[in-house]
């Protein structure tokens, strides 16, 4: 084996550490010794020693250890005869017993200056680099390498221009400052450097202590142009100066931290001293603060021995380690938390009732199921609470009814909007071991309102992000919702059960479809579907218009809205399950009377329609009331949105054509699947209404449902686009003010939707009269309550042929297409 170390290092060379103080030799090569060595010729035949950790340059001189039978008797062969020999390095430094192909057509003619016999049995071999040379032929293996070897094609010629001056001079100067900045490396490195004479030797002599590894070496030896060799040596050495530079800005930063750190002790021992001597510290006061408190709380035995436990653990810690601040926030949050603490309900069910109907028009069930709550609550004190969910469409109320629940049961209340939420660590807390650690949300709620029986409003929990990188909120929320599990809830940074069991928590949601199924099971629904005209009005009447009156600074003497202006506000200028828009339309209006209050201007305080049409512009909703039959095609269907039911309309054109059936209206895959299930029916069994079968290859179908930019799916349009196919065919007319929805099959089955109680509102709202139905939907129809289908007819179908003969009369439209 033949492993080198540099001649001014222990084993493994580089730069930053050139020379040893205790090293014998000093390699200065002067010009003459240059010229000299480049006028020899290179011997056609040498012994080739392989070098597994370097590489040896020209001029340069390093010490050899020798381990591997090979090297020992091509070394102790040379010694004895010329002694001069050719090194390569090999390719691979892990090679152990090397054969042609491991070995680098590159190398260098060395001259054995001296040979050591070392106490392990290893030879250890001083050498000297001469000139390169290239590998032609192997002519020898064993003992040891021997080969045909040529003169290395390089051009000798040192130029003698400015630039390769002010080059060679960067390359001495960079490794110059390397050395002085490197406090491992003596300054007599200085001195070699400075007193070598040559542009080549110093070039070949950086290279040999580079912190390069022996692929670069190797890759610098064999560049014959000596100006390209010192510009690539130049780039290793800014990136080693850079490195360099570095590690002292680190040094240097670190030392000053440590020093500042020791002085900062010094001074906090002295104020500790003063303070004892004063009468004590603050941080001794913030000890016994935490125990006043704790004397005052009624917690469990379990829970008072941790507080014990990490009190005793903060008196042990030195105040100015970063430790204290983390325990003492710790115990800040633990004394806080009502622990135990309740506030006593009021049970009086009368009040509670008045309360809610104060607050809330209508929402009858939601009401029944609280003082339900409350009837139980009086009769067994213990009660856990329940866990309620209100979904419904945006502004029918179920933010504002949980502080109307908290009111009637004389509870704290708490919002938190679990929208956009996405770190489970939000509601479970961090780890009280992290820098800015804090509890949950649910536990800083309840440290804020002081009690542990609060009604908690877990607003918009749809909207809760699913699984992430930062864990799954939903997951955590399953817990906190389960009656059985949550008087055990684990906050990561309390480390401590807390019972949540007490709290009545209600969440609020749009739609249950991104609600994890799992946490839907937990929760008892309640659904809140919009509101009818009467419902708005009254609403409008006792709570929206006397808030927004006090709001704008307006007495209700000053401005009066009777029972058409509020009705023409609801009709004309909203279309809303709920109240918001309504209301946001009332306050526009009471701004502008406003105005003529502030300016002292004569104004009419009735609000007429005639002012409606100043104030909020010309009526936003017209088209729902102008159902027409007059045009064969075209029937009015139903729609479920997050927002609430809305009617829609399905148009259908024929033209002359090859029976092309053209979707538009920006329809999703569900409802174009629907579409063609239902004009292929209508293929299947044109006989039934006397369509000729042929009249599908001779005219092509438009099918078309208006508001293009707004996405539509779902497949409770299928009756609605069967109808429109089949009266666009018959061109026979659609029955006046009816709308339909329900599923279709391919056997003409009429299957139940959903979301019926939000179009039937829908329908209302347009003044519909007669709604067709599946059968199956009858039973979500007596659910709802007579008022909400007043003045409705239901019609409920169970295939095709039902829907058709109720749907289509047997009246022609006025100027019919003759389809043949």
């Amino acid at each position: 084996m033949a492993q080198t170390s540099d001649i001014f290092m222990d084993t493994k060379f580089n730069l930053t550490e050139i020379l040893d103080a205790d090293t014998e030799f000093f390699p200065l090569l002067s010009s003459e010794d240059e010229e000299m060595m480049n006028s020899e010729d290179v011997p056609g035949d040498l012994p080739i020693l392989p070098l597994r950790n370097t590489v040896l340059f020209p001029g340069v001189v390093i010490p050899i250890t020798v381990g591997r039978d090979k090297s020992i008797n091509l070394i102790r062969d040379a010694y004895k005869g010329t002694k001069v020999i050719g090194v390569v390095a090999q390719k691979d430094a892990g090679i152990e017993d090397p054969v042609a192909e491991d070995l680098n057509k590159v190398g260098t003619v060395a001259r054995l200056i001296k040979t050591l016999q070392m106490p392990d049995g290893n030879t250890t071999a001083i050498i000297q680099g001469k000139k390169r040379f290239e590998i032609s032929e192997i002519t020898q293996q064993d003992p040891y390498f021997k080969a045909k070897v040529q003169n290395f094609e390089s051009d000798n010629v040192v130029p003698e221009t400015k630039e390769f001056q002010a080059l060679i001079s960067s390359v001495k100067d960079m490794a110059i400052q390397i050395i002085e900045k490197s406090p491992n490396i003596p300054t007599e490195a200085v001195f070699a450097l400075n007193n070598i004479e040559t542009p080549a030797f110093l070039v070949n002599f950086v290279c040999s202590n580079l912190n390069a590894d022996n692929t670069t070496k190797q890759k610098l030896i064999e560049i014959s142009d000596i100006e390209v060799r010192a510009n690539k040596v130049l780039a290793i050495l800014t990136k080693e100066l850079q490195m360099v530079n570095l590690k002292t800005d680190i040094q240097k930063k670190v030392k000053t931290d440590l020093d500042k750190q020791q002085r900062d002790y010094m001074l906090n021992q002295q104020l500790k001293t003063i303070q004892q001597e004063l009468g004590g510290g603050p941080h001794d006061s913030e000890i016994k603060e935490l125990e006043q408190k704790a004397k005052k709380k009624k917690w469990s035995r379990d829970v008072g021995d941790t507080f014990k436990s990490e009190l005793h653990k903060l008196q042990r810690m030195n105040p100015s380690a970063a430790e204290y601040s983390i325990q003492l926030n710790y115990l800040d949050v633990f004394v806080e938390l009502p622990w135990d603490e309740f506030t006593k309900d009021n049970l009086d069910l009368r009040r509670a009732d008045k309360i809610l109907n104060e607050d809330h028009y209508g929402l009858d069930k939601i009401k029944e199921r609280i003082i339900e709550y409350l009837a139980v609550l009086k009769l067994k004190n213990n009660m856990k609470a329940p866990i309620l969910c209100f979904v419904g469409p945006p502004g029918v109320g179920k933010t504002s009814l949980g502080k109307s629940i908290a009111r009637a049961l004389d509870r704290k209340y708490i919002r938190m909007s679990l929208g956009g939420v996405r770190d489970e660590a939000e509601l479970r807390g961090h780890r009280k071991t992290y820098i800015g650690a804090m509890p949950g949300r649910i536990i800083q709620n309840l440290k804020k309102v002081k009690a542990s029986n609060p009604v908690f409003m877990l607003d918009e929990i749809d909207k809760v992000s699913g699984n992430t990188y930062s864990g799954d909120p939903q997951a955590a929320l399953l817990e906190i919702l389960d009656p059985e599990q949550n008087n055990h809830f684990y906050d990561n940074f309390l480390e401590l059960e807390y019972d949540l069991s007490r709290i009545m928590f209600i969440a609020t949601a749009n739609t249950l479809s991104t609600v994890h199924p799992a946490l839907r099971d937990r929760m008892e629904i309640i659904d809140l579907s919009g509101y009818l005209l009467e419902e708005k009005l009254e609403i409008a009447k006792r709570h929206l218009v006397p808030k927004q009156l006090e709001e704008h600074g307006v007495k209700s003497s000053q401005l009066k809205f009777n029972k058409a202006v509020l009705e023409a506000i609801v009709e004309d200028h909203t279309r809303e399950a709920g109240v918001r828009l309504l209301e946001k339309q009332i306050a526009k209006i009471i701004r502008n009377r406003a105005k003529f209050i502030a300016m002292d201007e004569e104004f009419d305080a009735k609000i007429s329609k005639e002012d409606l049409n100043k104030i909020l512009g010309p009526p936003r909703f017209q088209k729902d009331r102008n159902i027409k039959n007059d045009i064969a095609g075209v029937v009015t269907g139903l729609a479920w949105t997050a927002v609430g039911g809305e009617i829609l309309f399905i148009e259908v054109s024929l033209s002359k054509g090859k029976g092309l059936l053209k979707l538009t209206g920006n329809l999703g895959d569900v409802m174009k699947e629907s579409a063609s299930l239902a004009y292929e029916y209508l293929k299947a069994h044109s006989m039934l209404w006397d369509i000729n079968p042929d009249a599908f290859d001779k005219w092509n179908v438009h099918i078309h449902i208006p508001e293009g930019a707004t996405p539509k799916d779902g497949p409770s349009a299928g009756v609605t686009m069967l109808t429109a196919l089949a009266s666009a065919f018959t061109q026979r007319k659609v029955r006046a003010r009816m709308a339909m929805t329900g599923e279709i099959t391919l056997r003409g089955k009429v299957t139940p939707v959903g979301g019926v109680k939000e179009k039937i509102l829908a329908a209302k709202r347009a003044k519909i009269k007669d709604i067709l139905l599946s059968k199956e939907n009858e039973k979500d129809i007596l659910e709802i309550d007579e008022s909400f289908i007043k003045g409705v007819d239901f019609h409920y179908v169970e295939n095709m042929t039902e829907v058709l003969d109720f749907a289509l009369l047997n009246e022609k439209v006025r100027n019919p297409i003759k389809i043949s």
